[in-house]
């Protein structure tokens, strides 16, 4: 066509230089297109790395999904309160997580958890009932929540670490990124009295009962 023909002729009048670097970056670009082409996770060798890599995903989903719905729980009760901004803050954080979970279980047609509805429910009762006794009550849900989630993610990084870190390179840089924002909401609640709730240590032994549970099921159903 005209425009082809108009397209080629300028493009051969521009000096070698300009027409090399223009080369060159179009290479560049094509390069991070296909090595992003996958998104965050690459894809699976066999059906053997497929099943992993599935079940680490849904459980990463389903525990952000969770966490999503604590926050939820805390704000109804909490919202007004003056520790109000401080939960909304990690709610934020959390559903920045939970948005890019549910991109990545898109991109790698991943089905999420059986699960979710009651996760849904029980994520949002944990959140308002733990509430309910107070900012430390509040905390000390976070604090045991929190610390499940961040060992959790860290027994993900070392086994991809120890599998092929070359591979899971943005894998890992996600997975760390939310494990620091895990522990730093794990340090927000013992910065703001969780310890000081009456039962402190036996509230949180059987919330992460519970979160070794959810965990362990999620990964398989």
């Amino acid at each position: 066509t005209m425009m082809h023909r108009a397209a080629h002729t300028a493009f051969c009048d521009w000096p070698q230089s300009a027409r090399s670097a223009m080369i060159r970056q179009s290479l560049k670009c094509c390069l991070q297109n296909s090595a992003c082409a996958y998104g965050v996770v690459p894809a699976p060798r066999d059906g053997e790395e497929k099943e992993m890599m599935h079940r680490m995903l849904r459980v990463d989903h389903a525990g952000e999904y969770g966490a999503n719905r604590i926050y939820a729980g805390q704000m109804a009760v909490l919202g007004r309160s003056r520790t109000g901004p401080l939960i909304q803050q990690m709610w934020d954080q959390e559903k920045k997580h939970l948005s890019k979970f549910n991109e990545i279980l898109a991109e790698n047609r991943v089905r999420p958890t059986a699960l979710l509805p009651l996760w849904n429910l029980s994520g949002f009762v944990l959140g308002a009932s733990t509430a309910l006794l107070g900012k430390e009550g509040a905390m000390a849900c976070t604090v045991a929540v929190e610390e499940s989630i961040s060992e959790h993610y860290n027994s993900q990084i070392r086994a991809l670490m120890e599998s092929d870190p070359e591979r899971y390179t943005e894998l890992l840089q996600v997975i760390k990124e939310f494990r620091d924002d895990e522990m730093d909401h794990h340090d927000t609640g013992l910065e703001h009295d969780a310890e000081s709730l009456p039962g402190y240590w036996l509230l949180k032994n059987a919330i992460q009962l519970g979160c070794k549970a959810a965990i362990y099921v999620s990964q398989r159903v």
